[in-house]
């Protein structure tokens, strides 16, 4: 749960950095760190790359959010966490720069306006959940009654008002979910990032959250949501940001990225027996601009992929070809069908 110890100014009281300190009451707005009203962006990356050595995972990242909720998406690998832990403070950027309301991601101040729920469990198993979220709110820098009062608030609001006597110990994977938003919520953030928040929930909890959502964004607040849940993540926003190998493969509402799909044509590798007796099949149809045909298999360039592809399966049945490999050839095709198409990008 916690994030990795970062420097902090002299002047800042000690905390966890998802957990910085927010002196605001619960349901007004945090304050903006420096006071006076900011008109930045409130998540802000400008051509930010992050390298690991001799491994490059966020390539010129550029990115903007101001409100509401962003879904983020993507492959295994594709830079979906390091972007969320520049997002945190977590991690500077290699190059480039990520603020948060003007105020570089890396500063406490800029951390006092985020919540952080991670995707990994760090629990001090032994504590029950309303003993380790008043934890949290005392590492936040509220006194006793403050910390109590805005534990008892997030507790409720979570759903796990009733349960937080438990030890954690012996919560589901959803409870311990919960009392990681719980805690992500203690200090009343502007932006929320939330890395898989709905794993491990059951429907009824997982509709419980997702109105919970929908309720703070209509506060104002700012969500990141990192999700391998699409079906539930199209349910809870039409504005999604697609990445592919480090980089920000197609960012705006499906509509309009489908829009793209439609308007640029795509090239997809199908490695099959009977290539020539495929390719004369594809050929006719409205959506194919070309075939090529290889020793492999062959190479089809098309608009409309979605309905296309569904086409080509159908072919692909009918002259009973053995598939041996089938991958869109551009890296930010690759991840945009991988999501349209309701997988998760991987080839």
């Amino acid at each position: 749960m916690q994030q990795a110890v970062t420097e902090q100014d002299a002047t800042a009281p000690p905390a966890p950095a998802d957990l910085a300190p927010c002196p605001a009451p619960l349901g007004a707005p945090c304050p903006t760190p420096l006071g006076a009203p900011d008109p930045s962006p409130l998540l802000l990356f400008e051509q930010a790359s992050k390298w690991y050595g001799s491994v490059l995972a966020l390539n010129q990242v550029t990115l903007e959010l101001t409100g509401g909720i962003t879904g983020l998406v993507g492959a295994n690998g594709a830079g979906k966490s390091t972007l969320l832990r520049l997002a945190t403070g977590q991690l500077r950027p290699t190059l480039g720069r990520v603020s948060v309301r003007g105020t570089d991601a890396w500063d406490w101040r800029a951390r006092r306006l985020v919540g952080y729920c991670p995707d990994v469990d760090a629990f001090y198993e032994d504590m029950t959940g309303r003993a380790f979220v008043g934890v949290m709110a005392r590492l936040c820098g509220y006194d006793r009654r403050e910390a109590r009062r805005r534990t008892e608030a997030v507790l409720e609001r979570v759903g796990m008002a009733d349960r937080a006597d438990r030890r954690v110990a012996g919560y589901s994977k959803g409870m311990r979910q919960r009392i990681k938003l719980a805690q992500a919520l203690l200090h009343d953030p502007a932006l929320l990032v939330l890395d898989e928040p709905l794993s491990g929930i059951d429907p009824i909890g997982r509709q419980e959250l997702l109105e919970l959502f929908q309720a703070l964004a209509g506060q104002g607040k700012c969500l990141l949501i990192s999700s391998h849940e699409l079906e539930a993540l199209e349910k809870l926003t039409n504005h999604v940001v697609i990445m592919a190998r480090g980089r920000v493969a197609a960012v705006g509402t499906l509509a309009q990225i489908r829009g793209l799909l439609d308007d640029h044509p795509v090239s997809v590798r199908i490695d099959v027996d009977a290539a020539r007796a495929v390719a004369r099949r594809l050929l006719d149809l409205p959506d194919v601009l070309a075939v090529e045909v290889d020793d492999a298999g062959l190479v089809v360039k098309a608009r409309h992929p979605k309905r296309v592809f569904a086409a080509v399966g159908r072919v692909l049945i009918e002259e009973h070809a053995e598939v041996r490999r089938l991958e869109p050839l551009d890296e930010s095709a690759h991840a945009i069908l991988g999501y349209l198409l309701g997988g998760s990008g991987r080839t």
